[in-house]
């Protein structure tokens, strides 16, 4: 049982300072839509100022409830993933009340070098046991260190043709859930 959690803060920025980032629209309907297609059972955004908490919901609203669910039902199916909390420990508790106990936490990044889950040994685990485990995706320029030592598992990073390694989130969020999920 799979959960994925977008990280706003704390996370870095291109001078390596924690910082909140903040919301991209494209971020909720491309990751939104890969979780459906995928099976993720829960889609969390996590982010802790109000203002760009409002701005996700006002997006999602739209897809919900607004023009856009008549316009794309699909899309409105995919939204209902969608829950938005101001720090990880607030998603931590809501996967246990879901699951009556914590998930397992699974960091990703571009700069994980060792000591990590490879994709194979993802998939063994989540074939093997009911438990729930929460795959974390850092926007910026990657989760803070102490989020990253404080997670169960560090998944390894995507590998791509050459040394360019900066895909978008929303990118690496779909190619994990395939690698993993099929």
């Amino acid at each position: 049982m799979i959960y994925i959690a977008l990280l706003h803060y704390p996370v870095k920025n291109s001078r390596g300072d924690v910082v909140t980032t903040s919301i991209a629209n494209m971020d909720i309907h491309d990751i939104a839509r890969a979780a459906k297609t995928f099976g993720v059972k829960v889609f969390y955004i996590v982010n802790p100022i109000k203002a760009q908490q409002d701005l996700a919901r006002k997006i999602i609203s739209h897809w919900q409830e607004g023009h856009g669910a008549g316009f794309n039902p699909s899309r409105a199916e995919a939204f209902r993933l969608i829950r938005i909390h101001s720090e990880l420990k607030d998603v931590l508790s809501d996967i246990k009340v879901q699951e009556g106990r914590e998930p397992l936490t699974i960091v990703t990044g571009a700069n994980i070098r060792h000591n990590f889950l490879t994709v194979a040994e993802l998939k063994r685990l989540l074939k093997n046991d009911q438990l729930p485990y929460l795959l974390i995706f850092g926007t910026g320029f990657g989760i803070d260190e102490e989020k990253m030592e404080n997670a169960d598992y560090r998944l390894e990073p995507i590998k791509g043709a050459g040394d360019y390694n900066h895909l978008s989130v929303r990118s690496a969020v779909a190619i994990i859930l395939d690698r993993v999920l099929n």
